[in-house]
């Protein structure tokens, strides 16, 4: 037999390595191929359920009730019309802090025959301002409907940069998507997209993929592992979330009531990336007024996340959370390194029609 020659040794053994190879790319290509649910429908405008005013001049305060604290400096009022004053200021133009009750100057001055004020109304005057009106909560079971919040994107990227961008939640049966995408002019263009499945419990993700030009990064989520963009596998923490679905499911968290929104509070996730998994401490470090373009001033919490121990870059996203619009995202502020950024603020929330209770098979109704 003719002896096969070293070159052509060679030839093969390098063939049959790029067909490893090839094979295994095709395998975690096909893992991790998304498939895009339909497009929405969206039929509404959301609207806050509340409004934050500033109480017009000389216009009288009626003395509060035991029950209903207010605030010297905002006030949360009905949705309805309001007359005021044509002369009153108009609302703040940057982000307006929410001054605790019962700091500063009294409440509403006590008629001369009036007992003095014990520690029942101490009490109402400490209590939070969003005891006021606080929206009705999502049941346990049941996802809000298909959503888009839209925002108007301003910041810094070597100059000023100036676009748009929206957060998209969508749902069917058992299965979701979330979906933050970023266009700023024409410099470039971000895409995050989660897919999964949902559960009483949270959101389950299943992948992950971030887009930016024509760049893709990938994390595939399996039942007890994360398999990261560069193949290594890590251990999955419980109720792992990724950039994209922490939106949706801080919001579900505080709708459905599964942890108290306000200020002084900390909430905890671990997020998984392309590049590692991280837990995330966000505190809750104020409630402000956010003066919008198109929904006026709509009070929010603010949530700062605490600096990690050994962070993986310098991207680090704080969120703004409206109670009186389903406690979805009315701002996010995403900081890119050194003097670059980018800010963006709600302009309009469209959803469909709200989904029938969502009856979960056992294997979806515990916790993630």
């Amino acid at each position: 037999m003719r002896p096969v020659e070293p070159l052509t040794l060679l030839g093969l053994v390098f063939l049959v390595h790029l067909f490893v190879l090839w094979g295994l790319q095709q395998k975690l290509q096909t893992n991790l191929a998304m498939k895009p649910l339909p497009e929405p429908v969206f039929l509404h405008l959301l609207q806050p359920k509340t409004r934050l005013i500033k109480p017009a001049k000389n216009q009288r305060r009626a003395a509060p009730t035991r029950s209903t604290p207010t605030n010297p400096a905002t006030t949360l009022v009905s949705a309805e019309p309001t007359v005021g004053d044509p002369n009153s200021p108009d609302p703040p133009s940057q982000d307006a802090p929410l001054e605790p009750p019962g700091s500063g100057e009294s409440v509403a001055d006590p008629s001369p025959d009036s007992p003095p004020s014990t520690g029942t109304t101490r009490d109402a005057m400490a209590a939070s301002a969003t005891d006021v009106a606080k929206p009705e909560p999502l049941t346990s079971d049941t996802w809000p409907a298909d959503t888009r919040v839209s925002y108007v994107l301003r910041g810094f990227y070597r100059g000023e940069v100036h676009g748009s961008a929206k957060v998209q939640w969508q749902r069917q049966e058992e299965r979701y998507q979330v979906q933050l995408d970023m266009r700023m002019a024409l410099l470039f263009q971000v895409s995050l997209t989660s897919q999964g499945r949902v559960s009483t419990g949270g959101l389950i993700p299943e992948a992950y993929e971030e887009r930016f030009l024509s760049a893709r990064r990938t994390v595939a989520f399996e039942d007890e592992l994360l398999r990261l963009q560069d193949g290594r596998k890590l251990a999955k923490p419980a109720g792992v979330q990724d950039t994209a679905s922490q939106f949706v499911e801080l919001s579900h968290r505080f709708a459905t009531g599964r942890q108290t929104l306000a200020v002084g509070e900390m909430v905890t996730v671990w997020l998984a990336r392309p590049g590692g998994v991280d837990r995330w401490t966000y505190d809750v470090v104020e409630s402000v007024g956010l003066t919008t373009p198109q929904l006026g001033l709509v009070q929010a919490f603010h949530l700062k996340p605490r600096p990690l121990a050994n962070p993986r870059g310098d991207i680090v996203a704080e969120i703004w959370l409206a109670p009186s619009l389903q406690y979805l995202p009315v701002r996010v502020r995403i900081a890119l390194g050194g003097d670059n950024f980018v800010d963006l603020l709600v302009e309009t929330i469209e959803q469909g029609d709200a989904p029938p209770s969502l009856q979960l098979p056992a294997r979806f109704s515990g916790k993630p």
